[in-house]
């Protein structure tokens, strides 16, 4: 039988690359436009692997949007993904928190999501968009919304 020796809790808790230990960088990505074009701005994106990141996900239009990417999901591990509403004081509160894999997020109006994940694969990855269907059943990602991803 294999014996491996335990770790001292204070020794496995500071050790080198302990993800809940990074601050995250923050990136924004704002879905829409408030005159209703449909588009992420940026719409080219660059992350690193193993450092943690926080995107914000900003809907700043009327419509709804989807951040969807089958490969971007498959190159990263996510940490969690929140909902938040910005209190009339200014103060951003959490309401909800989903954890898993994840490949697809829709941000109503005037709302915002956080995904915190870290990158552990790296790649060009071009299938950025979002599939809600506009008045004309055209998809937005057929109006523009459509982006790039880098991940070095």
């Amino acid at each position: 039988m294999l014996a491996f020796p335990l770790m001292e809790p204070a020794r496995r808790a500071s050790a080198a690359g302990d993800l809940s230990r990074q601050d995250p960088i923050t990136v924004v990505v704002e879905l829409g436009r408030p005159d209703g074009r449909h588009a992420f701005e940026p719409n080219r994106l660059r992350f690193e692997t193993g450092k943690l990141y926080r995107l914000v996900l900003r809907n700043v239009s009327s419509d709804p949007h989807y951040f969807t990417s089958d490969e971007f999901a498959a190159r990263i591990f996510t940490r969690k993904v929140q909902v938040t509403q910005r209190q009339p004081d200014g103060r951003e509160v959490t309401l909800a928190e989903f954890k898993g894999s994840i490949r697809e997020i829709e941000v109503y109006p005037g709302h915002a999501a956080e995904w915190w994940f870290v990158p552990v694969a790296t790649g060009r990855i071009t299938d950025l968009r979002c599939g809600i269907v506009a008045a004309d059943r055209r998809t937005h990602a057929e109006h523009g919304m459509v982006g790039e991803i880098l991940i070095e």
